[in-house]
């Protein structure tokens, strides 16, 4: 087993190569605006590091959100392509399963991470491994914390609403995504296909028709 791993839902260009047992390799850039430009660059960094090619991959995973419009299709475009081109499965998993997941926690929690316009995207887990509710979208001051920590990004932006999220990764770094991965496929617990998790319209909207001129 070798799979390569990728999230592109968060401010994070991150990728990561995972062998069944460990992470081999990863990489990671926090940067909102480059996505589309540090992907690749970043696959390729980790597979040199690993000394692996694309032709030693039998997996590819990407975080499929839920996450702003442009930066999470960046990822889970490469993933189609990439699976597609090398002839290996492609599967999404939830971005803020990789929180949790990196969070190390074994008691309930939730993650939050960044949704811009003053919201966060979040879920409610039981465990790291666990998601019980979500993913949402909402203003810090409606999600239900209920005493429950609260880590990832959005915790980081509104500590004042959500608490402290202590020291767990405020983002979805790809050995997490990796290692989740790996861990469920050796399970053989489905996955899903690489699609993205929308909850709400783009920002870019359809032209509408020119206003009439009149003399």
């Amino acid at each position: 087993m070798l799979v390569l791993a990728f999230d592109t839902a968060t401010p994070a260009v991150t990728a990561a190569l995972h062998d069944g047992e460990r992470v081999l390799a990863e990489s990671t850039t926090i940067d909102a605006r480059r996505h589309g430009e540090l992907l690749v660059p970043t696959i390729e960094a980790v597979l040199g590091e690993a000394r692996a090619s694309l032709r030693d991959v039998t997996a590819i995973v990407a975080g499929s959100g839920p996450g702003p419009y442009t930066g999470l299709r960046v990822g889970l475009m490469t993933a189609q392509g990439l699976a597609t081109t090398l002839g290996v499965p492609a599967y999404g998993i939830c971005t803020l399963d990789a929180v949790a997941y990196g969070s190390g926690r074994t008691e309930p929690f939730l993650v939050a991470t960044d949704a811009r316009r003053k919201e966060v995207f979040w879920g409610r887990y039981s465990d790291l491994r666990t998601r019980l509710d979500g993913p949402f979208v909402d203003r810090p001051a409606d999600v239900p914390v209920e005493g429950l920590p609260v880590v990832g990004a959005g915790a980081g932006l509104y500590a004042e609403v959500l608490g402290d999220g202590g020291d767990a990764p405020p983002y979805p770094y790809a050995g997490a995504l990796a290692a989740l991965a790996a861990e469920r496929l050796a399970r053989d617990v489905p996955l899903d296909p690489p699609r993205p998790i929308y909850l709400r319209r783009p920002d870019a909207v359809v032209p509408g028709a020119p206003k009439r001129v009149t003399a």
